[in-house]
């Protein structure tokens, strides 16, 4: 399994693929970015964003970034075009940003970002969403994050790839004290139930790209936390 992994890696590097990350100063997008330097599996990587990210590592030095206005998107278009494969890791809370700020990120911003990369001539397409996303829920968070994974669908990607991990698993910069009281509480849980109730931030990294060089006859693949805890492991085990 790990040689045949090995050889798909391969193979899906000498297509020469570009791709973009959305998010990339968030927890994701900073442990996604890093594992695609160090595996090297596109040609090109760009950054967009609303700021400049500063990098001292030499691994960073060929990471092109693009500064974007995400109130005024459509007014950089530029920077969505050129890429085969596209990452969206955007993301707030309803408690830093508010409940409108929340809206405008999770849903405004991730919506027409999706529908500059399709314009741009992006193929494949990752989203990364949450477990129990639910156009039909009563919750706020659930029920945005379900509405953009519809309308995203809508655009019609040639490969739309859904990520739903349960409670992420990570040393988080920013200081959340229920997030961080949460994860401590989920410590035990995530060992009785290790496939259930969380995901530490690499596996689903991992499993992203495991994804992506898989390839799929489906136009839209849905990763409930137990598959991306499948991929993740046999990226991790087969490096």
């Amino acid at each position: 399994m790990a040689k045949d992994l090995k050889t798909l890696r391969e193979d899906y590097k000498q297509m020469n693929k570009s791709c973009f990350i959305l998010g990339a100063s968030g927890e994701t997008g900073k442990e996604l970015l890093k594992e695609i330097l160090q595996t090297q599996l596109y040609s090109k990587v760009t950054l967009i964003g609303r700021r400049e990210l500063k990098f001292e590592d030499e691994a960073y030095k060929d990471v092109k970034q693009e500064v974007v206005d995400f109130e005024k998107l459509d007014e950089y278009s530029s920077a969505f075009q050129g890429h085969d494969v596209g990452f969206c890791c955007l993301g707030t809370t309803k408690a830093k940003s508010g409940e409108a700020g929340f809206i405008r990120v999770d849903h405004d911003y991730v919506l027409k970002s999706a529908q500059l990369a399709k314009a741009g001539g992006c193929q494949h397409f990752n989203l990364e969403s949450s477990k129990g996303a639910d156009k039909e829920s009563s919750f706020l968070y659930l029920r945005v994050k379900g509405e953009v994974e519809a309308e995203v669908e809508e655009i019609e990607f040639d490969r739309l790839s859904i990520f739903r991990p349960a409670v992420l698993l990570v040393d988080r910069e920013e200081s959340r004290p229920l997030e961080w009281l949460t994860r401590k509480l989920m410590v035990p849980v995530s060992h009785l139930f290790p496939t259930s109730y969380s995901v530490p931030i690499p596996t689903l990294v991992k499993a992203m790209l495991h994804n992506a060089i898989l390839g799929s006859d489906k136009k839209v693949d849905l990763l409930e936390n137990k598959a991306i805890h499948t991929l993740g492991k046999v990226w991790e085990t087969s490096s």
